[in-house]
């Protein structure tokens, strides 16, 4: 039978005077390993020419009215840094998933245009992880429900935007 690490950690935490601290530090500790072992699953339904990262910006130029959105936008939508746009961009186009196309009013305005065969890949990838991933997390819909607002709401406390 082995030891629960994080179980351990508070209990080292307590021993060691943080008692009021333990619970969060296990609970942030909980959350690291469960983004860990969901990004395990998630690359292993995406491989081999999906990340996370591509396949949200696949999703984003599908979800979008023209299938295209200018980079600034990518990044912004997902939080990330510009280098880290174009680096997933420059994959998904070498792949055939996405073209670069100039803006048609603004021509300095670089858009992500999702190509056909992105769009399939997109949605195969989707129906996949719906499978595999989303539809059980090990929590039932209730659960679902009260943690999703509870992690909302710690991420608001911590300074995430929030708005649609």
């Amino acid at each position: 039978m082995s030891v629960d690490p994080i179980a351990l950690a508070e209990e080292h935490w307590i021993d060691h005077g943080w008692p009021e601290a333990a619970p969060g530090m296990r609970l942030v500790t909980a959350l690291t390993r469960v983004q860990q072992l969901l990004h395990q699953r998630i690359d292993e339904v995406l491989r081999p020419d999906l990340t996370f990262a591509r396949y949200e910006i696949l999703m984003l130029l599908v979800f979008s009215r023209r299938g295209a959105l200018p980079m600034s936008v990518i990044g912004s939508r997902l939080q990330v840094h510009p280098a880290s746009v174009t680096s997933a961009v420059d994959r998904l186009e070498r792949d055939g998933y996405v073209i670069r196309e100039r803006g048609e009013e603004d021509r300095r305005r670089v858009l992500a245009s999702v190509t056909a065969r992105g769009r399939r890949r997109a949605l195969a990838a989707t129906q996949a992880l719906n499978e595999e991933v989303f539809g059980d997390v090990g929590l039932d819909s209730a659960a679902l429900r009260r943690t999703s607002a509870d992690l909302d709401r710690m991420r608001a406390h911590l300074g995430d935007a929030l708005q649609r």
